[in-house]
């Protein structure tokens, strides 16, 4: 049994790829989760009580109880768990930190067999057994087995030569409320959404690849959408090609560390 930690994007791609390879994976989110790739997070299982990513299906536990029967359907279970303390009743074969908050937030090497996690904040070795770099570019899926992944730069990866230009961020504390929707193609400067009444304006032109549902408490600066310039509308309804090879990363990983394991 794999645990993810997170539910967002990136964490929902890296578990679609392993539950292609039949895998058991419980992931783990918010009570309320913040996703905003919400057309591609498991996490919004725990808002419908199921959700379908590609061609793999989530279901929302409600307790530890229902995984075992959501296995046996062949679909990954979701809990709202922000503290992933069911690890400790689970004891899973690998935990994958899949949270991306730039920092270690609890998981430790002695979580399970096999600990895995994505991006800065944690050092193989110590934190976990490997670390898979999630920065664009030629390291990107890579497998750290000593040290740590590129530090966070505050930048956003270029897609198209945009960095911060493609995150749409709450201009004030409030309430987030979308005026266009996942998918619609905008032309730079339009209002795609408010936050009481104040306008959150498109820096870029392109498609919404992702927007924090209405009624989302935020705060000023809070990360509440994402423009792609590349105005291909089937892209926000499939797993990106950033988080395919994260995924592909933690899949080596775990066959690479379990075999080492069973060496020993």
């Amino acid at each position: 049994m794999i645990v993810i930690k997170g539910a967002g994007d990136l964490a929902s791609g890296v578990a679609v790829r392993l539950a292609h390879c039949r895998f058991s994976i419980v992931m783990t989110d918010l009570p309320h989760p913040t996703s905003i790739r919400r057309t591609v997070c498991f996490s919004e299982a725990i808002l419908r009580g199921a959700f379908t990513v590609e061609d793999v299906t989530a279901e929302y536990a409600k307790t530890i109880d229902e995984i075992q029967a959501i296995h046996q359907r062949g679909h990954i279970a979701v809990l709202a768990d922000s503290k992933a303390d069911c690890i400790r009743s689970l004891h899973p074969d690998v935990v994958v930190d899949a949270i991306l908050a730039k920092r270690n937030l609890g998981t430790a090497v002695s979580d399970a067999p096999v600990v895995i996690a994505l991006g800065p904040g944690f050092t193989a070795g110590i934190d976990c057994h490997a670390v898979i770099e999630t920065m664009r570019g030629h390291d990107l899926g890579r497998v750290i087995l000593s040290g740590a992944a590129e530090p966070n730069t505050g930048i956003p990866g270029s897609i198209s030569g945009f960095t911060t230009e493609r995150v749409l961020r709450a201009p004030k504390d409030g309430v987030f409320t979308e005026i266009c929707s996942i998918g619609d193609v905008i032309e730079k400067g339009k209002a795609v959404a408010e936050v009481d009444g104040e306008p959150v304006f498109a820096a870029i032109s392109g498609v919404i690849r992702g927007l924090l549902p209405t009624g989302t408490p935020v705060y000023a600066g809070m990360k509440s959408g994402d423009i792609d310039p590349r105005p291909v509308i089937e892209h926000c309804y499939t797993v990106s090609d950033k988080a395919r090879a994260i995924g592909g990363g933690v899949l080596e990983a775990i066959l690479m560390l379990q075999r080492r394991n069973a060496d020993v």
